[in-house]
């Protein structure tokens, strides 16, 4: 009978224990430890920081919804007429372009650039439709180095929001904890973008050496200009977001050995 008790009791305390520590709440020395809250300064920093990324996430959207990743001009008197063409295409279209040669830059050797007037022609790719590649000025497009362009971006846009939905809980919640996780999707979404501009290069330079019967001028655009600036601002929101999620401030540590030091 005495042991029944004995073993009832102990049950009844990990029963306990175990509750607490699912409810987020550990007993020690009979006061309850809850999870380390936020201060008012941290959560300034961390808005701040938060802000810092949607700008990312907003140039990653604006570069992945426009066809400025590269332009591909021919020479200016190429066809011997008072027009020349020259093509622009981002991930998912192409645009070709007839310019009037008198509107372009007479220190300007080929055609464009593509923000002047004219008649444009834009078709979508049939990469993600019926795998078929797409012909440009006679060049034809690697629709492997393409798609995986396109795949690495999206996948990096996926992460992007995924490391938003994880900081708006830490801040609902008033929780540092799941700036973590945050850090790492922001972290891996800047260098799958990084790395997605480098393989639409390699795909550029492909479409290039298909064939050389037509010269062409190539560089990239404004798209790439700010899908590349958003790679890096979500990189250095996911070092900030690590320091904010840390125990203790780095520069409060630091300041006090330098003083020391000092004197």
């Amino acid at each position: 009978m005495w042991s029944n008790f004995v073993q009832q009791e102990e049950e009844g305390r990990m029963g306990m224990a175990f509750g607490g520590v699912a409810g987020g709440v550990v007993s020690r020395g009979g006061k309850r430890a809850r999870a380390p809250r936020m201060s008012d300064s941290q959560e300034g920093k961390i808005k701040l920081t938060f802000f810092l990324v949607l700008v990312g996430v907003t140039l990653t959207v604006l570069g992945l919804g426009t066809e400025f990743w590269v332009e591909l001009a021919q020479p200016k008197h190429f066809r011997n007429n008072q027009t020349c063409e020259m093509a622009h295409y981002g991930l998912w279209k192409s645009c070709v372009r007839t310019l009037w040669i008198t509107d372009i830059d007479p220190k300007r050797e080929s055609c464009g650039p593509a923000q002047l007037p004219g008649q444009s022609n834009c078709t979508y790719f049939k990469f993600y439709t019926s795998g078929e590649n797409a012909v440009i000025f006679k060049k034809t497009t690697n629709k492997n180095l393409n798609l995986a362009s396109a795949m690495l971006a999206i996948f990096s846009l996926f992460l992007m929001v995924m490391g938003c939905v994880c900081v708006i809980m830490s801040l609902s919640k008033n929780v540092p904890f799941l700036l973590k996780p945050a850090a790492v999707c922001f972290l891996v979404s800047g260098v799958l973008i990084l790395v997605s501009i480098i393989v639409f290069h390699q795909s550029v330079l492909a479409l290039l050496a298909s064939d050389h019967s037509m010269p062409l001028n190539h560089e990239l655009s404004w798209s790439v200009a700010c899908v590349g600036s958003a790679g890096a601002i979500l990189i250095l929101g996911s070092i900030l977001f690590i320091l904010l999620a840390l125990p203790f401030d780095p520069l409060e540590k630091c300041m006090p050995r330098t003083s020391r030091s000092d004197t």
